[in-house]
């Protein structure tokens, strides 16, 4: 079982959201899949983020503080790793900021992609960008700072790291994360069910293929 606080923190937002603070991304997952369970009438969406839940809701069946009274009875368990689907993505690690990220955490270039591979991440929320995955889980050693400047463009498919995050670029645009290397992978198909590849409480596997 996930264990919860007895007083869940919530906050209104507008007629149509109530902001759950869950503490951690675990929690956070948990209790999106308890609420999705419970089938609560009136709620329409459910936005994971990486320590909150936003629950969006029908004016025209409940209100925020109605659902807030049914949150407080959920049981909550932890969420069953079969139920997370496990999608691997190939990567070349050959990025511009390889070298830099090994001298940053005392590693060699090696290390860094053992690291990165090692360690099952999963998808904490997303955002930025269509298909933009926040992944969360990684190896503590590989955490670091964003680049001082961002590039005004990083290819699509370009993998990276930052903070405690990895993520993915699905197309090009502006950042400042650090680039490890790259994937052929997309991460954003407009013909596809969903268009997203990658999807809040998904696993991922980073997996190195030869450059």
């Amino acid at each position: 079982m996930i264990q919860l606080a007895e007083e869940l923190i919530t906050r209104r937002c507008g007629d149509t959201g109530l902001l759950v603070e869950l503490g951690d991304n675990r929690r956070v997952h948990a209790f999106a899949a308890a609420v999705r369970a419970a089938d609560l009438d009136g709620v329409v969406d459910l936005v994971p983020a990486l320590d909150t839940l936003l629950l969006v809701v029908d004016p025209a069946l409940t209100d925020p503080p109605a659902v807030e009274g049914l949150l407080r009875d959920l049981e909550v368990g932890a969420v069953a790793r079969a139920e997370n689907r496990r999608v691997e993505i190939p990567v070349r690690y050959d990025g511009e900021d390889l070298s830099w990220v090994a001298e940053h955490c005392g590693l060699d270039e090696r290390q860094v992609v053992r690291r990165h591979t090692a360690t099952p991440w999963q998808v904490g929320f997303c955002g930025f960008a269509p298909g933009y995955a926040y992944l969360v889980g990684g190896d503590p050693a590989l955490r670091v700072p964003r680049r001082k400047e961002s590039r005004v463009a990083v290819p699509a498919g370009s993998v990276a790291i930052a903070g405690q995050f990895s993520a993915v670029y699905p197309r090009r645009s502006p950042g400042g994360w650090q680039l490890l290397g790259h994937t052929e992978v997309s991460l954003w198909d407009t013909e596809a069910d969903p268009p997203a590849l990658l999807l809040p409480g998904d696993e991922v596997v980073f997996c190195e293929v030869a450059s």
